[in-house]
């Protein structure tokens, strides 16, 4: 499995920083006896390397050189790799840039670096066999992308921050065969790679026939990229969910993570 970390935002939201917003500490987790500050991307790292990624790929831009020297090239058994981002081209841009990776068997999980979620395992609800959406919870769906299904749990419409959104749940998180990655690649190829966003491919590829489903299986989210959100999500980590939710924490080493 290759999970696809998109990192290479500029994080204006919340800027200045002097690092990578991807490498705020948020929380912490445990060394030994020792309790060390925790990079809000480990959260997604976590989450994959528990749905069974064998290999994360960060996309970065020429600027991060940070969150390289910070996870080094392998967490446990886990390999780490990088490709670049050149300029700030959207979402859809920044998932393709690691094309070279991907074969048509693989299994693909895609989350994003300065979220936190629970539970750890929503990634294990996915199938395997489709694109498929883990989807969140929220009181403002405007500020996300908000997933339509029907009573199935087929993905209808993907309705990217919209004021009138029809759902309150959001994507979180995503999982594909390669092959489909693939399809999605070429679909924005064909429409002059115009797409931004993740939601509007994802649409015009439904419109072409595609099959999409979504999994209600998340119990909270917080988009830290903002100043609000960070508050969120220490509020979230101090909450009583953290015992319910949350595992022994990830025990990591700058440069050269293990698990």
């Amino acid at each position: 499995m290759l999970g696809i970390i998109p990192a290479a935002g500029a994080g204006t939201r919340i800027q200045p920083l002097g690092f990578s917003k991807e490498l705020l500490p948020v929380g912490s987790r445990r060394e030994a006896d020792t309790e060390r500050p925790r990079a809000v991307s480990e959260y997604i790292v976590e989450r994959m390397i528990l749905a069974g990624a064998t290999t994360l790929c960060f996309v970065i831009s020429p600027g991060k050189s940070d969150i390289l020297e910070y996870y080094g090239g392998k967490i446990g058994s886990t390999d780490i790799c990088y490709v670049v981002q050149p300029t700030p081209s959207g979402l859809c841009d920044a998932i393709f840039r690691a094309l070279p990776l991907v074969k048509p068997a693989d299994s693909i999980v895609i989350g994003l670096p300065d979220t936190i979620w629970f539970p750890e395992n929503g990634l294990q609800l996915l199938p395997d066999d489709l694109l498929s959406f883990l989807l969140f919870p929220v009181k403002d769906p405007s500020l996300f992308d908000a997933v339509v299904t029907n009573d199935d749990g087929g993905v209808l419409e993907i309705q990217v921050k919209r004021q009138d959104a029809q759902s309150s749940w959001v994507w979180g998180a995503f999982k594909m065969p390669g092959s489909v990655l693939l399809e999605l690649h070429a679909l924005w190829t064909e429409r002059d790679r115009g797409d931004e966003y993740a939601g509007t491919l994802v649409n015009a590829y439904l419109a072409r026939g595609g099959k999409a489903s979504a999994v209600r299986g998340g119990q909270a989210y917080v988009d830290v990229g903002t100043l609000r959100g960070y508050r969120a999500a220490i509020d979230l980590l101090n909450s009583s969910l953290r015992p319910r939710l949350t595992p022994a924490p990830l025990t990591v080493g700058q440069g050269s993570h293990a698990i």
